[in-house]
């Protein structure tokens, strides 16, 4: 892949408006791209052009960058995109693909996979695997703190901003350089009276009404049959052992390295190494 600058698609599905990137020549073997919380189809936009033997195809998620957002009665668990990434796979013609997730992508990328593995060839997970299980008793607690944050974010409005500089700044950080943060922030901003604010969906940062259990977990991992390749950072999921046993006991044909940097590796200098280590594992 040479030419760096990506493609904006749309497609509409179940009403809504979805938008991504689009990077490489639309005749090489196609890998659908899911990028984290918060973050949008431009957390790929260092990352898409060195994967040089694929067409890269990156979704806005509902509620970020420039998708729609949800009506007002719907909510974002992780599970509800699964019917609007596979209206997207199916208007671009993709019966099989790749796929990639990064952070909340990687769980979504998940469970897409184990709930249908004949469509995805290999599965890529940057830094990203699953939800964190929730016991089964704690089940009334979490429908409770789902109500009242459904509430309590439908009446609040998104932060604004007098400059795009601002907004950025915002974002940066010690884990997120200044030029990582301008890519994400640039395509989740719009203008509006005072400057500009923020495209996301605020009930994103809401409490899902049912968390995964650890049984639920093991039959998602249990499910991914592909090929499956698992960079966890350094300093990111690599702090966290027990995820790796989990990824090791669960997922049968699984390669599971660790690369240098930190959760958002993909976007900052660890991103040749971890190009390099993708192309390996998507050799086939």
């Amino acid at each position: 892949m040479t030419d760096a600058a990506p493609r904006e698609l749309s497609w509409r599905v179940n009403g809504l408006r979805l938008a991504g990137l689009a990077w490489g020549n639309p005749g090489a073997r196609p890998l659908l791209a899911l990028h984290g919380w918060l973050d949008n189809a431009a957390s790929f936009s260092r990352l898409a052009p060195l994967l040089e033997r694929h067409q890269v195809v990156a979704v806005d998620l509902t509620g970020h960058g420039r998708s729609d957002r949800r009506s007002a009665d719907a909510g974002y668990q992780i599970w509800e995109d699964l019917p609007e990434l596979t209206g997207v796979l199916d208007a671009l013609g993709w019966e099989t693909f790749d796929l990639l997730g990064h952070s909340r992508g990687a769980a979504i990328a998940s469970l897409l996979a184990a709930a249908f593995p004949e469509r995805v060839a290999r599965l890529v997970l940057l830094d990203g695997l699953t939800p964190e299980p929730v016991a089964e008793d704690l089940f009334p607690s979490q429908l409770r703190k789902y109500v009242e944050d459904k509430h309590y974010w439908r009446a609040r409005d998104n932060r604004v901003y007098a400059t795009v500089e601002a907004a950025v700044a915002s974002r940066a950080g010690e884990k997120l350089s200044t030029e990582a943060a301008e890519a994400l922030v640039r395509r989740n901003l719009q203008p509006c009276e005072g400057g500009y604010t923020w495209t996301t969906d605020l009930r994103l940062r809401g409490a899902s009404a049912v968390k995964l259990t650890a049984g639920q977990i093991r039959a998602v991992l249990g499910g991914l049959s592909m090929p499956t390749l698992l960079l966890m950072a350094e300093d990111g999921l690599g702090k966290h052992p027990a995820l790796a046993a989990a990824a090791r006991q669960s997922i049968a044909n699984l390669q599971l390295e660790t690369v240098a940097g930190g959760h958002h590796g993909h976007m900052e200098a660890p991103v040749v190494a971890v190009a390099s280590r993708i192309n390996r594992f998507l050799q086939y």
